[in-house]
């Protein structure tokens, strides 16, 4: 199985509970021409009345500044691996398996399939986890 696999930044912002509060960030991100791929948010249930939202990627510095301006900032205690192949039956399971066996402990996990296609974003706390996913993930 070939994957694409590569480390990416994640953006995090902070975000109200309430409604249009997604909306305006996200906004002010498409009002700057910045092309987003991933975006996951959420309520944070040890904070009521606060979310948060996570994008990938910003890219340039003009989709810096205005992620910046929009409460965004770089996350420095994510590590997120991008990973793109064709779906098939198990390929999640195969994945996840290949990574546990190595001892990582992920974070989190978000994938999708689309057509013939899947994209999952491996999360990880550190730089380190992320580097082993890398290159465990191109020998795949």
């Amino acid at each position: 199985m070939t994957l694409k696999v590569a480390p990416v930044d994640t953006w995090a912002a902070a975000l109200e509970d309430r409604p249009g509060s997604l909306a305006a960030k996200l906004g002010a991100l498409a009002g700057a021409g910045v092309n987003l791929e991933f975006v996951i948010a959420r309520r944070a249930p040890d904070q009521p009345g606060s979310g948060v939202v996570f994008v990938t990627p910003i890219r340039g510095a003009a989709g810096s500044r205005a992620a910046q301006k929009a409460g965004f900032a770089r996350t420095k205690t994510l590590h997120t691996v991008r990973v793109e192949g064709s779906d098939k039956p198990g390929t999640g399971a195969k994945l996840t398996q290949a990574l546990a066996d190595l001892g990582l402990n992920l974070r989190g996990l978000s994938a999708a399939a689309i057509g013939r296609k899947f994209v999952a974003h491996v999360a990880l706390d550190t730089a380190a986890d992320a580097a082993k996913v890398v290159r465990a993930l191109r020998r795949f």
